[in-house]
């Protein structure tokens, strides 16, 4: 697997081994490594799928294994897998393609079963885990910024650069040059030391206790600092983690509304007035064809004349968001799913949109205790470690990386 799909994907591969028995008591079994979902590429080509150990290119497979993976990967991409079925050779057929390439299962539904059952398992087991790929590119970004300022990029001698003499100072930076005295010194680090730090950036205790929990307590660490309203920054006992606050909880909020789903519907929330919405006579009529699963989904709507519909209800996790734009939002997933998607699969995606309506926005100032809280509930929510639209929700840089940025190693 090193060899065909490289030193990433065998180092985070997850193992499959999984076991279950047919009508007529034979055993059928699952094993191989799935990829973490981060991990995707644009073509099936690294789905590799094995039959009794024959390479096999057969749809329900491929259909099976895509389903597995869900709303944890973009729109496009797709799952690297390599993966092996072991099934009594009566309830198999062959000789469907002349090259032997595809099979017809006898029982294509308990198969099916199997690998959606088995890949959803190890996803769940994996929690919040992202591949490294994201840290690798950060690393790449950073070593190309800091280039200029290392001369030759060695940061060794000859380059004539930055490296190895100092950098040049324009008269606008300083007024004046004169080395500083000793009391002038004193005065400017007091200068510098009483300067106003980012809130969430001060006052932390390492050992945990107001400020929240030791680094090394958690999996996704204790968090540090918010930048740009936008991104949580977490120390971990051998790191750094940068969390996409929006990104993160988007999937939380979806996770929930799933659990929702499973219990007996999820919580409708009454308008005090009810909103209509105009998105259009297309958008209106194919939301008014699901209105009866939109209902299932928290979201009460009827016909308000042409191309119009009335919101009377929302769900109750989403809080008071824009019901107009998100109920364009899901009228555009509805119309670009077409009438060939599954009802189950038109769930996922309608919920993976209302969801990201009701997640904490990009721009938002968090006090520590919330990112705290959204750490924590990163690392006990399934699939945690993609966003509702399978991009990764946090990226890591080891000690030794950082390290080795600053030439520490």
């Amino acid at each position: 697997m090193r060899d065909v799909l490289g030193g990433g994907f065998a180092d985070e591969a997850r193992a499959i081994d999984a076991f279950r028995t047919d009508a007529k008591g034979q055993q059928v079994r699952l094993r191989g490594f799935v990829g973490l979902p981060t991990f995707n590429r644009p073509t099936t080509a690294a789905m590799h799928l094995f039959v009794n150990d024959r390479p096999v290119r057969d749809r329900q497979w491929l259909g099976a294994v895509r389903a597995a993976f869900g709303d944890t990967l973009p729109r496009g991409r797709h799952p690297v897998v390599v993966l092996f079925l072991d099934i009594p050779p009566p309830d198999l057929d062959v000789n469907v393609h002349p090259a032997k390439t595809e099979v017809r299962f006898r029982d294509a539904a308990f198969v099916r079963g199997l690998v959606i059952g088995a890949i959803q398992a190890e996803l769940t087991a994996s929690s919040h885990l992202a591949t490294a790929e994201g840290g690798t590119a950060m690393l790449d970004k950073l070593r190309q910024s800091a280039a200029p300022y290392r001369g030759d990029g060695g940061g060794g001698s000859g380059g004539g650069g930055y490296g190895d003499q100092p950098r040049p100072m324009s008269q606008d930076s300083f007024h004046a040059q004169s080395p500083l005295a000793p009391a002038d010194e004193r005065v400017l680090m007091a200068g510098a030391m009483a300067m106003e730090m980012p809130p969430e950036a001060r006052d932390h205790h390492p050992a945990g206790g107001a400020d929240g929990p030791a680094p090394d307590a958690y999996p996704m660490g204790a968090a540090r600092a918010q930048l740009h309203a936008t991104y949580v920054v977490t120390e971990t006992s051998d790191g750094i983690v940068i969390v996409d606050q929006h990104a993160a909880h988007e999937r939380l909020v979806l996770e929930k509304m799933k659990a929702a789903m499973d219990d007996g519907g999820v919580a409708r929330q009454l308008l005090l007035l009810p909103e209509v919405v105009e998105p259009g006579q297309a958008e209106a009529a194919i939301l008014l064809e699901h209105q009866e699963m939109l209902a299932s989904l928290g979201m009460a709507i009827e016909s308000f004349g042409d191309g119009a519909v009335l919101v009377r209800e929302v769900p109750a996790i989403l809080g008071q968001g824009n019901v107009v734009k998100m109920l364009e939002d899901v009228a555009e997933e509805l119309l670009h799913l077409g009438g060939s998607t599954i009802l189950d699969d038109k769930i996922n995606h309608v919920l993976a949109t209302l969801s990201c309506h009701g997640s904490v926005r990009a721009g938002r100032q968090l006090n520590t205790a919330e990112m705290n809280a959204l750490l924590r509930e990163m690392e006990v929510t399934p699939r945690s470690g993609q966003c509702n639209h399978g991009r990764p929700t946090w990226i890591a840089l080891s000690l030794k990386d950082i390290e080795k940025l600053f030439s520490r190693r």
